[in-house]
């Protein structure tokens, strides 16, 4: 049996940035330990010379820091280091593979404030790393085992910065909408997050024939998810009704995830986008298998709906890793997260806000409907979501009475086709109520309940 993992969690390593798991020490041990495993997992490298790495960021001030000290570890261990500046996650994961880079990594605590930072790891394939190499890594960095091993001399690795990356990943993008179709006379708000999408989303869009509105495209190092983006949709809505657009797109700081708006100034989030575009690909037959992949956290109204229209959803724990894992051991195409993740496996290795805002965009210039008639296909069970914030992660099952109400919880609620789910952030030091039924009243009820009990235990 594995042992538990130190410092990453369901999405790399996440935490305050110079403090404790995410210092320049210590960062500096993980780029050692990634390149000792990225070296030694293929004897030679991918693209010609010496084993590279590509690294980049979104705009947080410590990502400065934290480039420094990755690299510096990268170096140290003879593999080449392959700059490539603030760029979307997916981005990051592309641009690795185009440069044939045996792994890219991206400094980056996706939607968290801007004190706040971490690292993800991609293989050299775009994908994210299993737990297996993770664990290795972790292991490695913190274990002594490669100390000795100091390349010296022209053994050092170099660094050198690729200028065309934004360039690269637009045209990767602006690939998933349909050639011979534009955007010509559709009027869209993006709001960036002040983050890595800054200048790529409005770049992709207008060169598509969009006219563009853009918001949160001025990160200054400490803006970044600050009263706008992807956690703070309620902008993005109002500024659509105000310039009377046909769509709003919000990112996240990493640009991994997008909220949508339809015209009428109604959020539109993963859970619509994976009805819609799940709806419709099933109606022309180009789901495979005739499969959603989607975490527990989506809402039931989904698989109804999914199954009315001829198809299923399977369901992971939640993280965008699990529903990739899952897509790539059966063969599924379309996945993701009611927070926005959503995976287009056929353009994308991860989840991708902008390709996955585009291929709403392709329905609705092909179907010619707005957002708000393509979001009526599915019916959204009444679903209530309650975010703790907590000392410390302790069993839940170990809380006075918490046992014996969540099990009264589920025996009312799942009577009526809903659910109860409880869990910990695996990224944030929350715990994470989710209750889902038929009737409102019975979702706040065991919602309120549910986490009184834990507030009052762990809450701080």
């Amino acid at each position: 049996m594995s042992k538990p993992k130190r410092i990453f969690g369901t999405d790399g390593v996440r935490g305050t940035a110079n403090i404790e798991p995410v210092t320049a020490e210590t960062v500096l041990k993980l780029g050692r330990a990634a390149a000792h495993v990225f070296k030694t997992l293929e004897s030679h490298a991918r693209g010609l010379g010496r084993h590279k790495i590509v690294i980049g960021k979104d705009t947080r001030l410590s990502g400065y820091m934290l480039e420094n000290a990755l690299s510096s570890g990268i170096l140290s261990m003879g593999v080449d280091v392959v700059f490539i500046g603030p760029l979307p996650t997916p981005g990051v994961a592309y641009v690795t593979r185009s440069l044939r880079a045996d792994a890219g990594i991206v400094i980056t605590a996706s939607h968290n404030p801007y004190d706040d930072n971490g690292i993800k790891f991609f293989r050299a394939d775009g994908y994210k790393l299993d737990d297996a190499v993770e664990q290795r890594i972790e292991e490695l960095a913190f274990s002594g085992a490669i100390e000795h091993v100091r390349p010296v001399a022209s053994e050092v690795g170099k660094a050198l910065r690729v200028d065309d990356a934004i360039g690269r990943y637009i045209e990767y993008a602006k690939a998933s909408f349909p050639k011979g179709m534009n955007l010509e006379g559709v009027r869209v708000v993006v709001d960036c997050a002040n983050g890595a999408s800054y200048k790529t989303t409005p770049s992709v869009l207008r060169e598509l024939g969009a006219d563009v509105i853009v918001y949160g495209n001025q990160p200054d190092g400490m803006n970044i998810n600050k009263d706008c983006g992807a956690m703070h949709p309620e902008n993005l809505c109002r500024k659509v009704v105000e310039h009377r657009a046909q769509l709003g797109i919000a990112h996240d700081g990493d640009a991994d995830r997008v909220q949508l708006c339809d015209e009428q100034g109604v959020l539109v989030d993963g859970d619509d986008i994976l009805a819609l575009t799940g709806l419709e690909m099933l109606g022309g037959g180009t789901l495979p298998e005739k499969t959603l992949v989607a975490t527990v956290m989506s809402n039931a109204g989904l698989d109804l709906a999914i199954k009315e229209g001829g198809g299923r959803v399977v369901r992971t724990a939640v993280g965008d890793k699990y529903v990739i894992d899952e897509m790539l051991k059966n063969g599924f195409a379309v996945g993701g997260e009611q927070s926005g993740h959503i995976i287009f496996r056929d353009f994308a290795t991860t989840g991708d806000g902008l390709v996955a805002a585009l291929q709403v965009l392709r329905i609705m210039k092909a179907q010619n409907a707005l957002l708000s008639q393509l979001r009526l296909c599915w019916t959204r069970f009444p679903q209530k979501l309650v975010n703790i914030r907590v000392r410390e992660k302790a069993p839940l099952e170990a809380l006075d009475g918490f046992p014996n109400l969540l099990t009264a919880a589920e025996a009312e609620v799942c009577a009526q086709g809903g659910r109860v789910f409880v869990r910990y952030s695996g990224t944030e030091a929350k715990a994470r109520v989710l209750v889902e039924a038929r009737e409102q009243d019975m979702v706040d009820k065991w919602c309120a309940q549910l986490a009184e009990v834990i507030q009052r235990q762990l809450g701080v």
